[in-house]
Parts: structure tokens; C-alpha cells; sequence
């Protein structure tokens, strides 16, 4: 799995600010499709009740998630209304740069925490029939 990072994270809805939120993610998942061709999958999930939401992403490698951070940046911070970012995880070898960035985006989101996890063993098969 050699590059292959998985982003994970989780926020905490804020009362009142579903719907708002769902149309705001609507939105995002869109800007990122038309901007980040390199992005395997990126996808937004709702719990029963609209309570917490969590995003998975899964990138190539460690600049298609710098290269995330700094175009949809300014998206995120219209969500700062919204939601309060509780954690991100990360499941590969990233960049010290694209480790600040998810350092800022945690901040500017709620003050989450941020952690990464290194790969031991595993494979992938993406693109595989």
C-alpha cells in the first residue's frame, strides 16, 4: 500500500444546523470532485439523527492531501458554524506539512485531535476486477 492514506473524521453537528450542513456538505463534495481529480473517493456520512458527521477520504499519497488542505481550505471554514471537529485520523505516511495542515483544520474546527497511524501490513486493491 505503498503512498495510500486514509482520512477519517469526525464532528459533532451543532443543534439546529442539519440541514444547513447537509446542503454546505453537498457543496463541498462537489467543489472537491471538480478540483481534485487525484482523490480516489471522498465521501459523507451522517449518523441516524444528524447528530455527529464523518468524512472518508482516501488519497494517493501525501500530496494529494496537502494538495486537499490548500484548495478546499477556504471551504472549511464555512463549516465552522456548523459543526465542532472532534477528531481526524489518519492512516498512512503523511508530509510534516500535511500534518500541520490537519493541525490547523482541527483548530480552526473545533480543536480536535489528530492522529496518524503508519502502516504495518496489508494491501490494496483499487482498479482490481
Amino acid at each position: 500500500m505503498p503512498g495510500l492514506i486514509v482520512y477519517i473524521d469526525s464532528s459533532k453537528i451543532h443543534e439546529g444546523k442539519e440541514q444547513e450542513l447537509e446542503a454546505a456538505m453537498s457543496r463541498l463534495a462537489e467543489f472537491v470532485k471538480a478540483n481534485e481529480p487525484q482523490l480516489l473517493s471522498y465521501a459523507i456520512y451522517l449518523n441516524e439523527g444528524a447528530t455527529r458527521m464523518t468524512v472518508i477520504a482516501v488519497h494517493p499519497d501525501s500530496a494529494s492531501m496537502e494538495f486537499h488542505m490548500r484548495v478546499a481550505g477556504a471551504e472549511f471554514r464555512k463549516l465552522r458554524d456548523l459543526i465542532t471537529l472532534t477528531r481526524i485520523e489518519v492512516y498512512g505516511e503523511v508530509s510534516e506539512r500535511a500534518l500541520e495542515q490537519l493541525h490547523q483544520k482541527a483548530q480552526m474546527l473545533g480543536g480536535g485531535s489528530v492522529t496518524v497511524s503508519h502502516p504495518s501490513a496489508g494491501f490494496a486493491r483499487f482498479g482490481a476486477r
